[in-house]
């Protein structure tokens, strides 16, 4: 079986649009049939305006609670956001190449702002709670607009976006991995695995089979493309569970090390303070003083 074969994702927008806008209600959302991870040239705009999940864009992982507001520029790989949708809530996912406007568009002085926003983009972009509340419901109009009117609304979103000081670079120290289409395959099913399994040991011999390698090649590989061991990443995984855990269970610190797939209590605090800064009861107890 051949596995170098690109996971990227091929977006077509309705006929006579050159940007696609989708919104997903609560009622309506379904996980969709997407590769895991993935990367498409068009730059997309996520806006969830109630919900949970944990982001993986790039080298960056983390957990959110409530709503967020993300950037993802050209080819940056990531997977899906959501985990569930709460009451009310939405998400939006606006996808545009960076070229939609013609091939010079951005380039003329005017937009050169939001050509600068484009190419901080390609590390991903979070902004804070200031510009969702600007700009989240603009956002969510794009799916009720057509044609001209859509270009124009999405022209002041990207405008507004390009001016705010309030956001944070999610790969601020560069980007590790080297989105080669053939790569992503291998990419996707390691990341799958480790999704589905990461609360159990995995060992390498385990991954290393998965795609077709022994492991001081799978070794190499993955440290190759993504910049980190094969244990750090999991170890990352784990972390992002605790967060979500810390946030949204009222079980014990130690409990939801063991359930997190630590089997050493002090191995994880350790692990949670060098990820967040942080010890995972100061992370608690932050939590909650600070209001959503």
């Amino acid at each position: 079986m051949n596995t170098r074969k690109p996971t990227l994702e091929k977006i077509s927008p309705e006929f006579g649009s050159s940007i696609l806008v989708r919104k997903h209600q609560i009622d309506s959302y379904k996980e969709e049939k997407k590769p895991f991870w993935h990367f498409h040239p068009e730059i997309e705009l996520v806006y969830v305006n109630k919900g949970q999940g944990k982001r993986h864009i790039g080298n960056h992982l983390s957990y959110f609670n409530n709503s967020q507001l993300l950037l993802i520029g050209s080819n940056l790989p990531h997977n899906g956001f959501t985990d569930r949708l709460t009451i009310n809530g939405s998400e939006t996912l606006v996808q545009f190449k960076p070229e939609f406007l013609g091939d010079h568009f951005f380039d003329i002085p005017e937009m050169e702002a939001i050509n600068k926003m484009f190419e901080l983009s390609k590390k991903g972009i979070l902004f804070g709670v200031k510009t969702k509340q600007k700009l989240g419901k603009k956002i969510e109009k794009l799916n009720e607009k057509e044609g001209f009117k859509k270009i124009l609304i999405l022209l002041e979103v990207l405008h507004g976006l390009a001016k705010s000081e309030d956001y944070t670079i999610l790969n601020a120290d560069g980007f590790a991995f080297e989105t080669e289409p053939q790569d992503s395959a291998k990419i996707d099913v390691i990341f799958k695995h480790v999704n589905q399994n990461f609360k159990e040991h995995i060992s390498l011999d385990e991954i290393a089979d998965k795609v077709s390698m022994t492991v001081p090649a799978f070794c190499r590989y993955f440290k190759k493309v993504t910049g980190k061991t094969f244990t750090k990443l999991v170890n990352e995984y784990r972390i992002v569970h605790a967060t979500k855990l810390l946030s949204e269970s009222q079980m014990s610190i130690t409990d939801i090390s063991f359930e997190c797939g630590f089997n050493n209590f002090s191995h994880f605090n350790k692990l949670f303070k060098e990820f967040t800064g942080k010890s995972a009861s100061k992370y608690r107890s932050e939590l909650k003083l600070m209001v959503q």
